[in-house]
């Protein structure tokens, strides 16, 4: 088995704020309801900038969203029900939304469609469970994200996985990710001069039928406020080509380690900048901020 470790310095992130945006998001799409044409509209009747309901009802298992590809220039108006389609009432919000498919709901189940994404379960005070599959590149990706106590989120949960139709069992990979937030949050409330924790918060393992690899990710606090986050890589080969692999891996160690933190340094960077440009806001002003930013995102400069 070969192991790569890289140390990062990052700014910290306010826990307070980060579960009253997490909250006040979730409120926000709970609220909402579904619109003309299957947009999805927010409490106050603005819609959300790039969510559409494709098929199913609103914040309902099964319920698909995603694009709708843009009509050619010419083309009459596309009817948001389909021909002989009966309107069912919908318990959630009760403004007379019909689960029905809406224009482009069968584009959004072919492969040259844009990205879909189904809701699995919408519990905001448990959980939240949605799951996308996209043809890409030639390749199958199945993606599954779950978020647990999304009020105040205590864990995310990431499951990948992928094959080449026809392309057989080396075309084909999975993976799965969690990062316990609770754990998280006990690892930077240390004392800087105390030993890091034990279990990274963060894991990830991917398998592919010739290798096995594995990432964590461990803060501690440093002197100064901001985090320091270990960056552990672990690959090795699998049944008889571990010998091989390890061979390979000697040879490309150097390689193997600039990625890493050339990829942990970018980041690093890319999370400063944007902790940098935030001005946390809170109550009122901060719900004001989230909701312009789910209506016009390009248009949101602070949070």
């Amino acid at each position: 088995m070969a192991r790569f470790a890289y140390t990062v310095t990052v700014a910290a992130l306010d826990r307070g704020w980060f579960e009253e945006a997490a909250g006040t998001l979730v409120d926000l799409l709970d609220a909402s309801r579904e619109g003309p044409g299957g947009s999805v509209v927010l409490a106050d009747g603005r819609p959300v900038e790039g969510l559409r309901l494709l098929k199913g009802r609103h914040l309902r298992p099964g319920a698909r969203y995603g694009e709708v590809p843009a009509a050619p220039e010419g083309a009459g108006e596309v009817p948001v029900e389909r021909a002989g389609a009966e309107a069912v009432p919908v318990e959630h919000a009760g403004a007379g939304e019909v689960p029905v498919e809406h224009a482009g709901a069968e584009a959004g189940d072919s492969p040259d469609a844009p990205q879909a994404v189904v809701l699995r379960t919408w519990r905001p005070s448990h959980s939240v469970e949605v799951e996308s599959l996209v043809e890409e590149d030639g390749m199958s990706l199945k993606v599954g994200l779950r978020l647990r106590e999304p009020r105040r989120p205590r864990a995310v949960e990431l499951s990948l996985s992928g094959h080449k139709p026809g392309g057989g069992s080396l075309y084909r990979f999975s993976g799965r990710g969690k990062a316990d937030l609770a754990a998280w949050w006990a690892a930077v409330d240390r004392l800087p001069s105390a030993p890091p924790a034990a279990r990274a918060p963060v894991s990830g393992r991917a398998v592919h039928r010739l290798a096995k690899a594995r990432l964590t990710l461990t803060p501690r606090p440093a002197e100064d406020g901001s985090w320091r986050i270990t960056v552990v890589l672990s690959m090795r080969g699998r049944w008889l080509l571990r010998p091989v692999g390890a061979v390979v891996l000697f040879f490309a160690r150097g390689p193997v380690e600039r990625g890493l933190r050339e990829a942990a340094e970018s980041a690093a960077e890319e999370w400063n900048t944007a902790l940098a440009e935030l001005t946390p806001l809170h109550g009122e002003a901060l719900r004001a901020e989230i909701a312009d930013a789910l209506v016009n995102p390009d248009g949101a400069t602070t949070l």
